[in-house]
């Protein structure tokens, strides 16, 4: 396998956990519970096509508004690496999730909450914006946003199904075991934008 492909794997891979999406099938269903599964499958087509132009805006315009304030690689590294630790622990120490049950609603949800945060959080947009300053070639990363993209909207379109094959346990562990690789992907990042800063 070629260096590029590798690059992109990788990548697509690190978005992939980021964007949880077999952490957030629990969330989901709960939210749409009440709605017939045809609608629930439109539903989250919609709400992650969302979810891509928000993180394709992010990937295009993030580093530019950066650079204009006067933010540097080292800090976006450093606070990558920050927040992607702290999402890291509460995948694997999670606390009790009020989220679904605050937006449990008779209509269906739009944007708030399955796009943003829940698909589109801020550790994807920061990871994005990382690799835009990283990565020169466009094409690597785009390619990476959208088979990570992919696989969470085929993940999320077979919720119900994971749901019943797995059961809660099954994905809990799946969840904490990403937690553990994304913690890694956390520690690696500070690391490296340390070693900028005091270079």
């Amino acid at each position: 396998m070629s260096n590029d492909m590798l690059a992109v794997f990788s990548m697509a891979f690190s978005l992939f956990i980021l964007l949880d999406s077999i952490g957030n099938i629990p969330m989901f269903v709960v939210i749409m519970h009440k709605l017939p599964s045809r609608k629930r499958r439109s539903i989250i087509i919609r709400e992650l096509l969302i979810s891509l132009g928000v993180i394709l805006f992010f990937y295009f315009l993030g580093d530019p508004i950066l650079s204009l304030i006067g933010v540097s690689q080292e800090a976006i590294l450093i606070a990558g690496g920050i927040i992607l630790f702290l999402i890291a622990i509460k995948m694997v120490f999670p606390t009790a999730r009020d989220v679904a049950e605050e937006h449990v609603h008779e209509r269906e949800p739009f944007i708030v909450p399955l796009a943003i945060p829940l698909t589109a959080g801020p550790a994807v947009l920061a990871a994005v914006m990382l690799y835009a300053r990283q990565e020169p070639r466009v094409w690597v990363t785009l390619i990476a946003i959208v088979l990570a993209w992919a696989a969470s909207l085929a993940v999320l379109l077979s919720s119900s199904w994971i749901t019943k094959l797995l059961g809660s346990r099954g994905i809990t562990a799946c969840e904490r075991l990403m937690g553990l690789i994304l913690t890694m992907i956390a520690v690696q990042m500070f690391l490296k934008g340390w070693n900028l800063h005091v270079m």
